[in-house]
């Protein structure tokens, strides 16, 4: 509201350069500059001024806050579900020789598992007739992946699978080493040629890129049989000639003999295996039988 002045005060005020609003007047108070306002003006104005009535704050709608997705991540190129190895390196490799090939091997980078191995497992057999040609060998015993054991040594089958395997191989008149007379020898390889942390399974990709080793082994050995031993192995060494290999138990596959370039393959159950289920003995030694009997007949005109 305005405060009710008479003709003195107003005329006191007008003085002092103090204008008064009258809510009767149209026109817009003019507010007095710094200079031309005294300090007494500046007591004075907040008393004599009308108060305005109180201006509402305009209504505030509550609006919901939309929720704010995080940035969607750059798409990403689609990775196959097994990293092939490339066709160059593996032409390559098709190429070489039993020394370039174990020189290869040693220094393989192909896979992750070259920065966590201590030594790579090329294989082991009977001494070959020459140093730059491969051993003369009889069977092929394709495992899965080196072990601590191995890791360590360099060497595949070396712990207490490896002494099963020797055995079983020994009751069937074949040796690693060759160091039986009259023995059939054998050259001891795994699909991985480095151990896969933890001793994990092999992985698709590690398999992939180390598959170009095993069959240019198998090339330049010429076994007459292959025992694969162990669901990485046969899957391995099966996977162009059985469609549903990656999902028959391994126990379905027994019993039948395949091929792998040509050569005969059986399959068996690994020796890891073979302590852990010991009534599984029986069945590896029918798998060995099978295979002895593949060779024989192979011999024979």
């Amino acid at each position: 509201m305005a405060l009710e002045l008479d003709a003195r005060q107003r005329a006191m005020l007008e003085e002092m350069h103090v204008r008064v609003w009258w809510p009767q007047a149209p026109a817009a108070v003019e507010q007095p500059t710094p200079q031309a306002v005294p300090a007494a003006a500046a007591i004075s104005e907040p008393i004599s001024a009308p108060i305005p009535a109180p201006v509402p704050a305009p209504a505030v709608v509550a609006r919901a806050t939309p929720a704010v997705a995080p940035p969607a991540p750059a798409p990403q190129p689609a990775r196959p579900a097994v990293a092939p190895a490339d066709d160059g390196r593996a032409a390559a490799i098709a190429a070489m020789d039993w020394p370039a090939l174990q020189q290869s091997v040693a220094g393989c980078e192909a896979c992750k598992l070259c920065g966590t191995r201590k030594n790579t497992v090329f294989g082991v057999g009977p001494t070959a007739p020459q140093a730059d040609a491969p051993p003369r060998v009889d069977w092929l015993i394709v495992g899965e992946a080196p072990g601590e054991q191995e890791d360590l040594r360099g060497e595949p089958f070396v712990g207490q699978a490896g002494k099963l395997l020797d055995n079983m191989l020994r009751a069937v008149g074949v040796s690693r080493h060759g160091e039986v007379r009259g023995a059939q020898a054998a050259f001891i390889v795994n699909v991985l040629k480095c151990r896969p942390p933890g001793n994990r399974n092999p992985a698709l990709d590690e398999v992939a890129q180390c598959e170009p080793f095993l069959k240019r082994q198998i090339a330049l050995l010429q076994p007459r049989i292959i025992l694969a031993v162990g669901r990485f192995a046969v899957q391995s060494l099966l996977a162009g000639s059985v469609p549903d290999v990656q999902t028959q138990p391994l126990g379905r596959l027994r019993g039948k003999v395949y091929r792998y370039e040509g050569v005969p393959v059986v399959v068996s159950y690994h020796p890891a295996y073979l302590l852990r289920s010991l009534p599984e003995k029986a069945k590896a030694w029918a798998d060995l039988c099978l295979a002895m009997e593949t060779v024989k007949a192979v011999e024979s005109p």
